[in-house]
């Protein structure tokens, strides 16, 4: 068991090294002797892996937000007086082309709702940068051009979210700029962990929830920081692991980690085949062809984008009304075939509960539906990373959903500011050079017992291979721990 004076220990409380780092501590047992350890980590991970956590949460909270603004400064482009007949949609993309005939027609996004515009995609459009498109805005009552902005060619995203989203991802530095946030991601899980079991093992001798979920209001000073610390940490933490979780999933290394992972337990994410041969792709395309009628004769249109009669080209009524009779209802989206020997591809877009992630491919020539997929046939795992990532960037459950994440955002800078408060608060006050708080005493592994620290080492070796950014700078904590004892020793 720990002394009294160890538990009331948090990060940044423990005396100076000086004079104590030649005593080998005596091994102890259980929680008293992974403990030292767990805070030195978290009081490691607190200091220098904080300020990245701090820019993932402000810029995870303005992204939180961007949704509800986004209706609002892009009311105009969005949204239409209901009208009492809608255009056939060729119709509609041959005023989007005579408006904006730049570019190459890519998809087309029909209105979903009543009072919706249609969105016409365009790509390779001068000014528009790689990844992205150029939406035109159609009234699909009148065909008028509302407007057109960009728009994020995986999302749909319109400028605002966008350039937010590339802030919260990169704070727009491209692939470099992904670093900080998989560096924050990586740590959150751990930080959070280490803190959790830190104020459990604290409260463990007071049986009641109360102590443990609520701040104590007779605290004051540094106790009263820490209680808050604590009690708002205990409520956050579930939130904070599954955003930990869900946003390694998408990172550049531990990301690819996880997708060869998924591959090689055949739980990856299965995809529509677009070849107008048989026999191509992981489906077959029989079920999808049951029934279907040839339906020639309609409207065509060229692939470039122009509406008029194409004989190898069915048009784009005919492929959405197959794909209809295929049970895909709105909100879709139809691709346009890249290439000769390729198909429309119509896929539904909506991500929120319960989700429209169906998918079909429609042979341009015939109007035959070629392949199907289903998203009641993904794999597990392809399911949970798709239901993952959309909770994470706040689709999933609409404006519940996105209240959910500002609230975990600001719970996680209270965390972070409350953290360095307690350091700030715990420094040699005496003395009149500015100066911080201590540091957790060095040699916690030695109080590890062996059959605890001996398959530790193996499973954190594991991990950081598993998430590279968190075993890289691990190591690095470690050198920089290594480097500060010989000082200590030197001095001492």
């Amino acid at each position: 068991m720990p002394t009294p004076t160890e538990e009331n220990v948090a990060p940044g409380d423990a005396p100076d090294i000086a004079g104590s780092t030649e005593q080998r501590p005596a091994r102890r047992a259980g929680w008293a002797a992974l403990r030292p350890l767990v805070l030195r980590l978290h009081f490691y991970a607190g200091v220098l892996v904080a300020p990245f956590l701090l820019v993932a949460a402000v810029t995870g909270l303005l992204y939180a937000c961007s949704f509800q603004a986004e209706k609002v400064v892009y009311a105009h482009e969005l949204s239409v007086p209901v009208g009492t007949r809608t255009l056939p949609l060729s119709q509609q993309v041959a005023d989007a082309r005579q408006a904006h005939p730049e570019g190459k027609l890519a998809a087309v996004r029909p209105a979903p709702q009543p009072g919706d515009t249609t969105r016409v995609l365009l790509s390779d459009v001068p000014g528009v940068p790689a990844g992205h498109q150029l939406a035109v805005f159609v009234d699909p009552y009148t065909g008028s051009v509302r407007g057109a902005l960009e728009t994020s060619g995986s999302t749909g995203a319109l400028p605002l979210r966008t350039w937010l989203d590339s802030l919260h991802g990169n704070l727009h530095l491209g692939e470099t700029g992904r670093l900080y946030s998989e560096l924050a991601a990586s740590w959150l899980w751990v930080v959070t962990g280490g803190g959790l079991a830190l104020w459990i093992g604290r409260k463990r001798t007071n049986r009641k929830l109360r102590a443990l979920a609520l701040p104590d209001r007779r605290a004051t000073g540094r106790r009263r920081t820490l209680s808050w610390h604590g009690a708002v940490g205990v409520w956050a933490a579930a939130g904070l692991f599954f955003l930990s979780a869900t946003g390694l999933t998408w990172s550049a290394y531990a990301g690819a980690n996880i997708d060869d992972l998924r591959k090689s337990l055949g739980q990856a994410t299965p995809t529509v085949s677009t070849a107008v041969a048989e026999g191509h792709g992981q489906h077959s395309g029989a079920a999808g062809m049951a029934g279907m009628p040839d339906m020639p004769g309609m409207e065509g249109m060229h692939h470039d984008g122009s509406a008029g009669s194409a004989p190898s080209d069915v048009g784009i009524n005919q492929v959405l009304k197959a794909a209809r009779a295929q049970g895909l209802s709105d909100p879709v989206e139809i691709v346009l075939p890249t290439e000769p020997g390729t198909t429309y591809l119509v896929k539904q877009v909506r991500r929120s509960w319960p989700e429209k992630q169906d998918s079909v491919a429609v042979d341009p020539a015939g109007g035959k539906v070629t392949d199907v997929l289903r998203f009641a046939d993904y794999p597990v795992l392809a399911k949970l990373t798709r239901y993952g990532i959309d909770l994470h960037t706040g689709i999933l459950f609409g404006l519940a959903n996105q209240i959910a994440l500002a609230a975990l955002a600001l719970a996680l800078i209270f965390l972070i500011a409350w953290g360095y408060r307690m350091w700030w608060q715990r420094r040699p006050t005496r003395e009149r050079a500015l100066s911080f708080g201590r540091p957790i005493p060095r040699g916690a592994w030695r109080q590890v017992p062996l059959p605890v620290l001996i398959p530790l080492v193996p499973a954190v070796g594991a991990v950081g291979w598993a998430v590279p950014l968190l075993g890289i700078t691990l190591v690095a904590f470690l050198a920089v721990d290594l480097a500060l004892g010989v000082i200590a020793r030197r001095r001492a």
